[in-house]
């Protein structure tokens, strides 16, 4: 009897706890960051080309102004997630909008290369109090888990919707503007979060929050960045002794980070999670998942534009319907673990993943409809498996330590969204040099040669330069090598969701369906202080 009466008083405490109104209006809010993200990386791609042709860069310097962003926001997650749970959640989020939009100008109007890397540092900085927040705060106004993960599959539909809208607006503004409008587009959506933020979003904070270690911030700062910077030079040039020892000296300091975590009282990282089968699994899938599908769709962005010719505008409308089916994944997910196990929803989704990254292992040098019908399912598979994995990594938190939760997803995805741009991209690279430098033409100047060498992008401009009797065939030498980096890049990343997707069938058989989701994460939080008194402060 004591039995039931337990049960009921559950199932009324789930109806008191379900979200209102107020809750699901706020959540169109707390999309408008990841709105602005995506937006903020399909723009970027699109610009490639004008950027490359206005600021001159080097393929090093191109592969910093695209990883730079990615870097910072990872070296920086942890400690932002950890300070928005001590400070206030809301506050955090609205104090990097301002961060956020005052970095965008910067980035618009830098006048050399030097300066724009810079100021897309500072953007990731400021992004990187941007998603720990809006997830944490879904964690918080969401309590029931059936309505969390809905809530979560609408906000990773945040990332399509910028997604669609990035590449059209940023295609239409390449075509009237320079290259650096494309980064102006943050500022509004920024100013609609500072405007509507404060009078939709709840303020959250840990009532008991600790002291901050600003040893422990600086540390996973170093330790992140020190790890990507060798990796990228070893994917770019080969071993050297420089990049060795930066990814041996971010490991050594990311060990001793660990250990300090174990000893502090209050650590930046609740270690504890990782106790969790579940976790480790969602968070190694969301982190190989970005790492595949960043690298592919920095060269899908680039293959529209600068081997089948579309307009930025035209590539950009060719890239939405990847950006809807993604929407489409991320919506049906919580609907399909009502009646099918989430482990088969998660390998299923990596599954299709693989079989698209599959049909662009066979692109040529005309193959419009073969990379929009892979980009379209690839994206579909990602929806899919991106929302329960992040649905898993939230709910594995307490509501007093979400934020850093959180920001152990982010850190993990923009790691992987940076080192998928820096080692496919680097790969791709390697392979472009390599089949390209054949097809010279002779007497080609040095610095010409080394133009076509660096980039497609500079390929396609000395091309035009060239006469008619080597020009195209210069052209036509440059797209086939690039057409075939893509190809590896995209053999790598299937063989990745294939083996990604055993991985989750066997580490995620034991969680259960949408309404067993919240039980099966409740053992780590034995130690932490009780919830309810949070949410009855909501």
């Amino acid at each position: 009897m004591s039995i039931k009466n337990e049960q009921k008083t559950l199932v009324n405490a789930s109806t008191l706890a379900k979200a209102g109104r107020r809750e699901w209006i706020g959540l169109a809010v707390l999309m408008l960051p990841t709105l602005l993200i995506a937006m903020d990386l399909t723009v970027l791609h699109l610009a490639v080309p004008s950027l490359s042709a206005h600021l001159q860069p080097s393929s090093s310097q191109l592969l910093w102004i695209t990883d730079i962003y990615g870097f910072m926001i990872a070296g920086s997650l942890i400690t932002m997630g950890t300070l928005g749970d001590r400070i206030g959640r809301r506050k955090l989020l609205l104090l990097g909008a301002v961060a956020f939009g005052v970095a965008s100008v910067l980035a618009a109007f830098s006048p050399n290369t030097e300066l724009l890397i810079a100021a897309r540092a500072l953007l990731g900085v400021a992004g990187a109090t941007l998603m720990p927040s809006t997830m944490s705060l879904i964690r918080t106004m969401f309590l029931d888990p059936g309505q969390r993960t809905a809530a979560i599959g609408v906000w990773v539909s945040g990332f399509s919707v910028g997604s669609a809208i990035g590449p059209l607006v940023g295609g239409l503004l390449l075509e009237y503007f320079w290259w650096g409008s494309v980064f102006l587009m943050g500022v509004p959506v920024m100013l609609v979060l500072l405007i509507a933020g404060p009078l939709l979003l709840p303020e959250y904070r840990d009532p008991q929050p600790g002291r901050f270690d600003l040893l422990s911030a600086g540390m996973s700062l170093a330790a992140v960045l020190l790890v990507i910077y060798g990796l990228k030079q070893i994917a770019e040039s080969g071993p050297g002794w420089l990049p060795l020892l930066a990814v041996i000296t971010g490991l050594v300091i990311g060990l001793a980070f660990i250990h300090r975590q174990y000893r502090l009282a209050d650590p930046l990282i609740d270690l504890r999670l990782f106790r969790l089968p579940a976790f480790n699994a969602s968070l190694a899938t969301y982190t190989l998942g970005i790492f595949a599908a960043f690298g592919t769709f920095l060269f899908i962005a680039q293959y529209l534009q600068l081997v089948l010719g579309l307009s930025p505008l035209q590539a950009g409308l060719w890239s939405v319907p990847g950006a809807v089916t993604f929407i489409i994944g991320s919506n049906l997910a919580p609907i399909l673990i009502r009646r099918v196990h989430p482990a088969f929803v998660v390998a299923g989704g990596l599954m299709l993943a693989a079989i698209s990254l599959g049909l662009l292992t066979q692109v040529g040098v005309n193959s419009l409809i073969l990379v929009v019908l892979g980009n379209s399912l690839m994206s579909l598979g990602f929806g899919f498996t991106f929302t329960l994995t992040i649905d898993l990594v939230v709910a594995a938190a307490p509501a007093e330590r979400a934020g850093a939760a959180s920001a152990l997803a982010e850190t993990a995805a923009e790691f992987g969204g940076a080192l998928g741009l820096a080692v496919l991209g680097s790969l791709g690279i390697a392979v472009y040099r390599s089949q390209v430098v054949a097809a010279l033409p002779d007497g080609l100047s040095p610095n010409l040669a080394q133009a076509v060498l660096e980039t497609l992008g500079g390929a396609v401009v000395v091309a035009g330069q060239l006469p008619d009797s080597v020009g195209p065939a210069l052209l036509d030498a440059a797209q086939a090598a690039f057409v075939l980096g893509l190809q590896l890049t995209a053999l790598i990343g299937a063989v990745v969701m294939m083996g990604l997707a055993i991985l989750s069938l066997v580490m995620l058989r034991q969680v259960g369906q949408a309404d067993e989701l919240e039980s099966q994460q409740e053992a780590p939080h034995l130690t932490h202080p009780s919830p309810v008194p949070i949410q009855s402060d909501l």
